[in-house]
């Protein structure tokens, strides 16, 4: 891009790209300071500030918007001077306001090859942030998995022992239940495998429907579940989900053209109770619950008691 300038800095030609530039402004005949701003050097008023510049590097910008900003150096010819310009780093802005091509620039100008650069570079950073984010998608499936029953969809027992660590840790309090399902080994045993699986997943739909958003419901064994409830401690609202949870167990299940016949007995545990939270104490205790309410005829919920389950 180029101005060839008179005598006294009027314009006295324009190459094309910087004509395309400013195609309902005349340009021929105007003071090169009526179209430029110079900004680097400062304090240039006058072409006789600017003439003495020949060969220095000029930093301009257009008066009208788009302000562009150009680098610039002059050069005498004759009586006059060349103005020869370059956009810079502004070269994406340019682009950008004025939909250049690789045919508005000299065959000898660089900023083509700088462009085709950058496009590279540009296209090379996508497909790596794209490769980031399906490894990253792997990564998280992977966890997930890794923390999750397949057969129920439910929390695993990995995912049970980081949940009651960090909540043993945090000192938060929460109630831990133990279900283990009645009559399940008679499903297994007479209808074969396919039925237990369907029980299974069909007992996981009643106890998270049974509990609340923010409440863990993990599968630990074959027929055993644990359900966590943090900052839970009241027992009358504990005892109401169980009795819910075991009054639907209770339901025939309809599978193929017969039903299946299964209850629940649960433990639970508080937290409240302990001084001093132990995960491995707690669902020991939870599991001795459990054990009493098997005792006790199955089908039933009761909470752990420090001299009754210890005897």
């Amino acid at each position: 891009m180029h101005l060839l300038l008179g005598p006294v800095g009027e314009v006295l030609h324009t190459g094309p790209t910087l004509a395309r530039l400013r195609p309902q402004t005349r340009l021929k005949g105007a003071s090169v300071l009526d179209i430029f701003e110079v900004t680097r050097p400062r304090q240039i008023a006058a072409w006789e500030d600017l003439r003495p510049l020949q060969g220095k590097i000029l930093h301009l910008v257009f008066r009208d918007h788009p302000m562009t900003a150009f680098k610039g150096c002059l050069a005498a010819t004759g009586q006059g001077m060349v103005l020869n310009l370059s956009f810079g780093i502004s070269i994406m802005d340019a682009l950008r306001d004025y939909a250049l091509t690789a045919a508005d620039f000299a065959a000898t100008d660089m900023t083509v090859e700088l462009l085709y650069l950058f496009e590279a570079k540009s296209a090379a950073m996508e497909e790596s942030r794209k490769l980031n984010l399906r490894l990253r998608g792997a990564m998280v499936a992977a966890e997930a998995q890794a923390l999750t029953d397949t057969l129920t969809g439910l929390s695993n027992r990995r995912a049970l022992d980081h949940l009651l660590e960090r909540l043993c840790h945090g000192r938060e309090p929460f109630a831990a239940m133990h279900l283990d399902l009645d009559h399940f080994k008679a499903v297994n045993d007479t209808l074969g495998h396919a039925a237990g699986d369907h029980v299974l997943r069909h007992v996981a739909i009643i106890l998270t429907e049974e509990t609340r958003s923010g409440d863990t419901v993990a599968r630990i064994g074959g027929d055993e579940f644990v359900l966590v409830f943090p900052k839970l401690q009241d027992r009358a609202l504990l005892d109401t989900i169980a009795q819910r949870i075991i009054a639907r167990l209770c339901q025939p299940i309809p599978y193929c053209d017969t039903h299946c016949h299964i209850s629940g007995s649960i433990g639970t545990v508080l937290s409240g109770d302990y001084d001093r939270l132990d995960m491995g104490r707690m669902m020991a205790d939870a599991d001795a619950a459990l054990y009493r309410s098997k005792k006790a005829g199955r089908g039933c919920h009761q909470f752990f008691h420090q001299v009754t389950d210890d005897d």
